[in-house]
C-alpha cells in the first residue's frame, strides 16, 4: 500500500470465477488476493493479487442475491468490462463502503 492509502474494510470472502481470497478496499483501489488453506492445521496462506483496480474505473456496484447474496462489482479497463461477484457476510455494508470510497476518490 501507498503512504497516503488507508484500508477501509478488507474480508475473507469467495469469488464466483476467482475462488476463496481477500477482498480488500482502500480509499485508492480495491483488490482480491487469492488464499490458499489447509484444514487439518487450519492455516492460510496468501496467494498472487488476481484483481487489483483504482476506483475510477469501477462502474457499477450492487448487491443480488435472495438465498447466497452477493455485491457485485463491474470494473473497467482499457480492453474490456468484467463483472465480479463476491461473496462478502454483509453485502449491504460493502455496497456502501464502495460506493462511499468512489464518490471520496481523487487520483
Amino acid at each position: 500500500m501507498e503512504q497516503d492509502e488507508k484500508r477501509m474494510a478488507q474480508e475473507d470472502c469467495s469469488e464466483d470465477s476467482l475462488g476463496p481470497g481477500i477482498l480488500t478496499l482502500t480509499n485508492k483501489r480495491i483488490a482480491f488476493d487469492k488464499t490458499a488453506g489447509r484444514i487439518i492445521d487450519f492455516s492460510k496462506k496468501f496467494g498472487n493479487t488476481v484483481l487489483e483496480a483504482k476506483l475510477n474505473q469501477i462502474t457499477e456496484v450492487a448487491k443480488e442475491g435472495r438465498l447466497i447474496k452477493k455485491v457485485r462489482i463491474k470494473i473497467k479497463t482499457e480492453e474490456n468490462e468484467k463483472t465480479y461477484k463476491f461473496g462478502v457476510y454483509n453485502t449491504g455494508k460493502w455496497e456502501k463502503d464502495v460506493k462511499d470510497a468512489i464518490s471520496k476518490y481523487s487520483a
